[in-house]
């Protein structure tokens, strides 16, 4: 495993390690205390195209529901929205 700080505090550069015939990323014991990951701890992968992105699920699962929770405040009170916004 190889890791090398950046020019930037928060960022590290790493290489994959060989695990069987796939590759893993090897994240260090303070990052995942930081954020609280276990080795039960679900994670959501994603990319924007550019990056990886990989959360823990609650994380994720919070921001959807505070997504759906803005939606549905959206609907009930659209009308008073409107009527603010003139």
């Amino acid at each position: 495993m190889s890791c090398e700080r950046t020019h930037s505090d928060d960022a590290m550069i790493k290489k994959l390690s060989a695990v069987g015939n796939s590759l893993g990323l090897i994240i260090e014991g303070p990052i995942l205390d930081l954020l609280d990951i276990t080795k039960d701890t679900l994670l959501e992968i994603k990319t924007d195209g550019e990056a990886l992105i990989i959360r823990p699920l609650k994380q994720a699962a919070q921001a959807d529901r505070v997504m759906t929770a803005a939606e549905n405040l959206m609907d009930v009170h659209a009308e008073t929205f409107r009527k603010l916004a003139k």
